[in-house]
């Protein structure tokens, strides 16, 4: 049997190992090896080159629909057109789209967006590139927030609407988002190994003797954050959509389709969209420098976690005894982590973050057990519960403790009442059964 040392050294050298793997995945992530051929002569046979190199004059074009393959320009409408295309100038632009009435009763709205050259219609254009998003997805709506004492709701919504469809069923909301990317670097790809994350977006044209692929469009799917989301309702005619762009570097939009590949198996694994969306903000709203910086010291908040709940479970197996121990403040611990616990639950927070407080909670209940010597015993289907008795030494602890307690209480307790008063006051709950 492994001695603790040599667990802990263990668990560490594990660690080194997964920060040193990580380091180097996201190194050949960010890193692309060009053609090596494309500086010599010979024309760079076996590179594929950047078409954008030619700088063509292209046109952004923005199409809706409710169909999710279409042959032809018809039953589509035109949101947005951008003649003369400036792919390194950044823009954002607000637009109405028109909701159909197969939207509206919970159906799909797809934007279509085509990249081609300017002055042709895209169904022309045999060098056009697009991509396809839905502008709609299905999510539970957000339960209306009240105050307990007087039943104010916080939203000021229509009561009939709000009867029409349960809270637990999911409804159709908008995507009022649209984030598009274009890579802009003149990167010349080796074809006999193209990274299997960009080969996906990449259309490829023969010219002449040389093998160019076209723009590659992409739509930043981390962008779509809940709080974006809009309720559709069956009187809603037109809707607003922010269609935003800014160009991309080659590194950020690998490491952008990873992470978006990484949010989509979350939920294929069955995390909510509320849970996916606080994987997005990680990326979305934090600097990919900071980022990195925040990950190692995650990573070691992580395994410090780790040895500081070994230590605390290996220190409670082997008490037997309270002595210099407060019973109390650990039954205050357990009463405040399950509360904490209960109250996220209630609130349907994050796995990423529910999880780990359930698993404390769970390690401070049987704290609790060890402190007051429960022990549990079957009379058939019915547990009896007995209470192991204190020895002198740990009386004496107790008496202290509850002095000690007794002090502590003339500035707990009313910090406790006022915390509750101002929270019944001015905080609004979802239900009136919520913590």
């Amino acid at each position: 049997m492994l001695s603790r040392s040599s667990f802990t050294s263990l668990v560490v050298g594990v660690f080194a190992v997964y920060v040193a793997h990580t380091c180097w995945v996201m190194y050949g992530i960010v890193y692309t090896r060009p053609c090596p051929a494309a500086g010599g002569g010979g024309g760079g046979a076996g590179c594929v080159w950047p078409y954008l190199a030619r700088r063509p004059r292209l046109q952004l074009s923005v199409y809706t629909t409710t169909r999710s393959n279409i042959g032809a320009e018809s039953n589509i409408d035109l949101v947005l057109n951008v003649e003369d295309f400036d792919i390194e100038a950044k823009f954002e632009r607000t637009v109405n789209v028109s909701v159909p009435k197969k939207t509206r009763n919970n159906g799909t709205l797809y934007a279509y967006i085509f990249l081609h050259h300017a002055g042709i219609l895209p169904w022309h254009d045999s060098k056009q590139v697009h991509i396809v998003s839905p502008l709609t997805t299905y999510m539970v709506p957000k339960p209306e927030e009240i105050n307990l004492l007087t039943g104010e709701s916080a939203t000021q919504q229509i009561e009939a609407e709000k009867q029409t469809s349960a809270l637990d069923e999911p409804v159709s909301h908008w995507r009022s988002r649209l984030t598009l990317n274009v890579m802009v670097e003149d990167f010349v790809f080796d074809g006999s190994s193209l990274p299997a994350d960009v080969h996906r977006y990449m259309k490829m044209v023969q010219l002449g003797k040389t093998v160019h692929y076209l723009p590659i469009l992409f739509i930043d799917q981390l962008s779509n954050r809940v709080k974006d989301l809009m309720v559709i309702n069956r009187s809603t005619t037109e809707l607003p959509l922010t269609v935003s762009y800014d160009k991309i570097s080659l590194g950020k939009l690998r490491f952008w389709i990873h992470m978006q590949d990484a949010v989509y198996s979350l939920q294929q694994f069955g995390f909510s969209e509320k849970d996916a969306d606080e994987v997005k903000g990680i990326f979305v709203d934090t600097n990919l420098y900071f980022l990195a910086l925040t990950f190692f010291v995650a990573a070691f908040h992580l395994l410090f976690d780790f040895l500081a709940f070994k230590n605390d479970i290996s220190f409670w197996k082997k008490k037997r005894s309270m002595i210099g121990m407060s019973t109390k403040a650990v039954l205050w611990r357990c009463f405040s982590t399950v509360v904490i616990f209960l109250f996220l639950l209630d609130e349907q927070t994050s796995l990423l973050v529910l999880i780990p407080a359930g698993i404390g909670a769970v390690i401070e209940l049987w704290k609790v057990k060890k402190a007051l010597k429960m022990t549990i015993k079957w009379q058939g289907l019915r547990p009896k519960i007995q209470f192991g008795t204190y020895n002198d030494s740990e009386k004496k602890t107790e008496e202290y403790d509850t002095q000690a307690m007794k002090y502590l209480s003339y500035l707990l307790y009313p910090l406790c009442i006022g915390g509750a008063g101002y929270s019944l006051l001015n905080v609004k709950y979802k239900r009136t059964m919520g913590l």
